[in-house]
């Protein structure tokens, strides 16, 4: 007879092997079900960490070929091994998994290793083998969005997957998706010596993080050598001996044109992923983009079977995922956890990053709250200055009654890290006072998240 347990998870993303791991700290007989050869899903397989790995390389190559010499540092010439690099990038994904698995084996988690398919409540059958358990948890993340007309072969028209494996710098890179996806990986290419065009449908980079930011962002980018077509739609894409021809046109209608391209990558975002999880014959409730229903407490309308992740609404952020993986383990423990939504940060990492967390100016006028805007830029940074990182600035977005933090976007270095500050600061409620009171340590970059906090005030000392 299988073996039975308190809970099953399928898929080892973030969400599921974070969900695995503290319901198995909380006394519970755990399981987790994983199809991968490897643990850590789409993020630390083909995602998150080989991509990060990919944008480090980039821009040691970048800053050694055009910019050490501003520092005094002259090497000669400088020469691409990109087999190495992507060896690199193996390694990391390697130790990173590995990891996983070594936690697993400490926390005593279960892995099942092949293909979940939910056969009624309490039941997930895996490599021809039914367990029993009390909960059923679906954390079975996401995939590429496909483009109609515009066929994906992991060659010459590829997703993030192909993006990171191509064996030689692309001469032209057509970016399709002017997202975070995107972005990155034109970054990577780009810096390598690939001419990169990016094409978004919208008016406007990074749809849904500040527009403000967004407009700067492409100016910045598009002095790295990043073009963009903007405010147009890829209609068909066809494949030859010499490349991919694009057939652009505007989105609002009109001429078409053709574009030549010797990779294409499509990055339009993502859609939940439930193939063969057998959703429909148990009942499980879905919405109009495939995600599956939930209640506050991750709960499907089937008892006994929860969803987290990118199979659910909200971002599709590992580390969202990660923070439900650990409530819904606490909430089948007995506990009373809560995940703020309104502070969960989002980050593009190309070089300068951009992140952003909670409200946007956009989200604020829409809402009808009325607010106050303090910014700061980089070039009046002392340490910004030290690096020779001033591209971008600090934004932050208080209550215009109260000062509470409501949220910021900051386009700079380490943008990604100096947000953590403000996303503590929302979490324990803290006003745009609190922050500009806070010590901070000089010369340092986080001095402009202070400065700007100060500004919400009207009075920046360094500007």
């Amino acid at each position: 007879m299988a073996e039975s347990f308190d809970v099953i998870v399928i898929g080892a993303g973030p969400g599921g092997y974070v969900c695995a791991i503290r319901a198995a700290q909380l006394g519970l007989k755990v399981a987790c079900v994983e199809k991968r050869a490897t643990l850590g899903g789409t993020c630390l397989n083909i995602g998150c960490i080989p991509s990060k790995a990919l944008l480090q390389s980039s821009e040691h190559f970048e800053e050694t070929k055009h910019k050490l010499a501003e520092h005094g540092v002259n090497v000669g010439s400088v020469s691409l091994d990109l087999a190495k690099m992507m060896a690199r990038k193996g390694e990391v994904v390697a130790s990173n998994v590995k990891g996983i698995e070594f936690l697993f084996k400490k926390n005593k988690v279960a892995w099942l290793k092949g293909e979940g398919r939910i056969v009624a409540p309490g039941k997930v059958e895996v490599a021809g083998t039914t367990y029993d358990t009390k909960h059923i948890v679906i954390a079975t993340g996401s995939e590429s969005t496909p483009l109609p007309g515009v066929e994906v072969d992991e060659k010459q028209i590829v997703t993030s997957t192909g993006a990171l494996e191509l064996e030689k710098v692309p001469g032209h890179l057509v970016v399709i998706g002017g997202g975070v996806i995107g972005l990155e990986l034109g970054s990577v290419w780009r810096r390598l010596g690939a001419e990169v065009t990016v094409i978004e449908f919208l008016d406007r980079l990074v749809p849904g993080m500040d527009a403000e930011i967004g407009k700067q962002f492409e100016r910045v980018l598009g002095k790295q050598g990043i073009k963009f077509k903007l405010k147009s739609k890829v209609t068909a894409a066809a494949k030859g001996k010499d490349g991919v021809t694009l057939t652009v046109e505007p989105a609002a209608g009109g001429a078409a044109e053709q574009i030549k391209a010797d990779i294409v990558l499509l990055a339009i975002g993502r859609r939940a992923y439930t193939e063969s999880l057998g959703l429909k014959e148990v009942g499980v409730a879905t919405d109009e983009r495939g995600r599956v229903r939930t209640d506050g407490h991750f709960a499907t309308n089937v008892p006994g079977i929860w969803a987290i992740g990118d199979v659910i609404t909200g971002a599709m952020l590992a580390h969202k995922a990660e923070e439900e993986g650990v409530a819904l383990a606490e909430h089948l423990a007995g506990q009373k956890p809560h995940v703020n939504y309104d502070a969960i940060p989002s980050v593009v990492y190309t070089w300068p990053e951009v992140a952003s967390i909670g409200k946007t100016e956009e989200e604020l006028k829409a809402a009808g709250i009325a607010y106050k805007v303090g910014k700061f830029p980089f070039t009046a940074n002392a340490r910004a200055r030290a690096m020779g990182d001033t591209d971008g600035f600090v934004k932050i977005l208080a209550d215009k009654q109260t000062d509470r933090v409501l949220g910021a976007h900051i386009l700079g270095a380490d943008a990604g890290t100096l947000i953590a500050e403000i996303a503590i600061a929302m979490e324990f409620g803290a006003s745009a006072e609190d922050v500009a009171r806070t010590c901070h340590a000089h010369p340092s970059l986080n001095e402009a998240v202070k400065e700007a906090a100060l500004a919400v005030d009207g009075r920046p000392i360094h500007i």
